[in-house]
């Protein structure tokens, strides 16, 4: 029997480890290919147009710039395979036309690179004279995300029958479609509330990182604090970082405090991600980052909606004015008992959701939102921060 167990087991085993190993094969030809794909297009086209005075090969950085980000208000028609908009040459005070390919377009490599090739030799006063051309695919996807996400929240907060109190937005309960659109999961902490009675609720739940301080310290959920959450994972995917990383240089450490920072001294974009290496468009990081920090605002009174959000994310509304400096508000609470939660020296073990009760006989005590006892202790020292 020992013999059989055994060598079920090692089957097992090897089974797995073969899958994996065909795994990682698999997914090593797929990225070869597609880089490979990407590599031939831009070969071909250089190859056609390194002679002579031809077109010129444009950034994807330089298009959205002179189109306004593709502005919708610019757009001159729709074709088979995509978009044309209205764009400016600042730098050769040039107004151009815009043909920007879909993602879900039908056009494929030989076609793309044949209508280029086509149109570029082609001289005449009534026809559309190419003078560029580019092929890039760092658009900036977390923006996309981000506008799905606030999307997904309003659904909740404003759009179904009862109000929803997600109580636990974080990245790792945002799920990416092959389109990258995010899909909001995890409703076991959620609450329906009316919304004529407000949408607060009183038990104290969430993940370390991403609660606002408001919650901390009255043991109180609402859609502002939902918010606060949101924008803690906007600047997640924004910076690239957890919301906490204790083993960062101490004004580093907390990702809003950190961005927040180099808002005040006006240089926000140092904040992105530096694996995008500046392929990005500006004005959508830009945006991006500073609706992350509106809504991570520490007053809750001074946050915006989440219909606010999605309008300046969609460049409906200009972004918000915020204070230099991070604002430290007072609150007015009484004490929280913190349930399910352990320390060690290097900070939560047990987990990193945690749930509380406020004590109704206690008398009242006024709080600071960043310099509370032992429930802000843990949340400044939490390592468990998901991505």
């Amino acid at each position: 029997e020992k013999n059989k167990t055994g060598l079920i087991v090692g089957l097992l085993v090897g089974i797995g480890a073969l899958a994996c190993g065909l795994g990682v094969i698999w997914f090593m030809y797929w990225r070869k290919r597609v880089g490979g794909h990407k590599e031939a297009i831009d070969i071909a086209l250089e190859d056609e147009f390194e002679k002579g005075t031809g077109p010129k090969r444009f950034t994807y950085r330089e298009l959205s710039r002179a189109t306004n980000n593709f502005a919708e208000a610019g757009k001159l028609g729709e074709g088979g395979f995509g978009g044309v908009y209205r764009g400016l040459l600042s730098d050769q005070n040039t107004e151009i036309a815009v043909k920007r390919v879909s993602r879900g377009s039908k056009q494929g490599k030989k076609e793309y690179i044949s209508e280029v090739r086509i149109i570029s030799r082609l001289r005449h006063r009534n026809l559309v004279h190419l003078i560029g051309w580019c092929h890039e695919q760092r658009q900036l996807i977390l923006h996309k995300i981000a506008l799905g996400l606030a999307s997904a929240v309003l659904y909740l907060h404003e759009e179904w029958e009862q109000c929803i109190v997600h109580r636990d937005i974080k990245s790792s309960n945002v799920v990416l479609d092959s389109n990258f659109n995010a899909k909001l999961g995890d409703f076991g902490l959620a609450r329906l509330v009316d919304h004529e009675l407000g949408s607060q609720t009183t038990v104290l739940a969430g993940t370390m990182g991403y609660l606002a301080p408001e919650c901390v310290t009255t043991g109180k959920a609402s859609k502002e604090s939902d918010v606060y959450s949101f924008g803690v994972v906007a600047l997640e995917v924004a910076c690239g970082r957890k919301p906490v990383e204790p083993r960062q240089e101490p004004s580093k450490v907390r990702l809003v405090e950190w961005v927040w920072d180099l808002y005040g001294k006006g240089q926000l974009l140092e904040a992105a991600d530096g694996r995008l290496s500046k392929e990005f468009d500006e004005r959508q990081m830009e945006c991006l980052m500073i609706v992350g920090l509106w809504c991570c605002h520490p007053d809750f009174t001074n946050r915006p909606s989440i219909r606010q959000v999605i309008n300046v994310l969609n460049f409906e509304a200009p972004l918000p004015s915020l204070p230099s400096k991070l604002p430290v508000p007072m609150y007015y609470a009484p004490p929280i008992n913190i349930l399910k939660f352990t320390y060690t020296s290097s900070g939560v073990t047990e987990s990193d959701k945690f749930y509380g009760t406020q004590n109704s006989g206690s008398s009242g005590s006024t709080y600071s939102s960043l310099s509370s006892a032992a429930s802000t202790k843990a949340l400044l020292n939490s390592q468990k921060a998901d991505v």
